[in-house]
């Protein structure tokens, strides 16, 4: 894998929408090469190295890509075969060489349902029985008669306010 990219870029599109990053993902030999860090850092649920290999999981789908060993552990200026490892996570990949754009699509997650409330006549099963204390009545207030003013001396006047005497 080339270490840096040309000047001609690629643009990449996840969703429909252009991915914002710093460096930018570059075609060479057919075969366009994407940065580890955003492009897989956004899209990937977890990834982690063991020696010279970074796995990447997403959705139960895993791959792992062999980096070379002076990127060990490195994201920043790691690039990655684009279209395999998108595509060994669940991702459609579409490249048009001539507008210079990677079409990725990621699949639709499935809503989160909420479950079905609780009724005893359908599963068979009686609710338990709960047992919550009555709380104890808060006491009145006893009238002692007019409150009091603040009895505490203050230092009149204050230190910070004193005249300065002349000598």
């Amino acid at each position: 894998m080339p270490l840096f990219p040309p000047d001609v870029s690629v643009t990449v599109l996840v969703d429909g929408r252009p991915l914002a990053a710093y460096v930018r993902a570059y075609e060479s030999d057919g075969r366009v090469y994407a940065p580890v860090a955003p492009l897989l850092t956004r899209l990937a649920d977890r990834f982690w190295f063991e020696g010279d290999t970074l796995h990447i999981e997403r959705a139960g789908r895993g791959v792992s890509v062999r980096l070379e060993p002076r990127f060990r552990g490195e994201l920043d200026g790691t690039y990655v075969p684009a279209g395999p490892v998108l595509r060994a996570l669940g991702a459609a990949v579409r490249y048009d060489p001539s507008a210079r754009r990677l079409a990725v699509t990621l699949p639709k997650e499935r809503a989160l349902a909420s479950p079905s409330p609780f009724d005893p006549s359908q599963r068979g099963v009686a609710p338990n029985p709960v047992f919550t204390p009555v709380a104890p009545p808060t006491p009145r207030p006893v009238w002692t008669g007019s409150p009091l003013p603040r009895r505490t001396a203050l230092p009149y006047p204050p230190r910070a306010f004193r005249p300065q005497r002349e000598h």
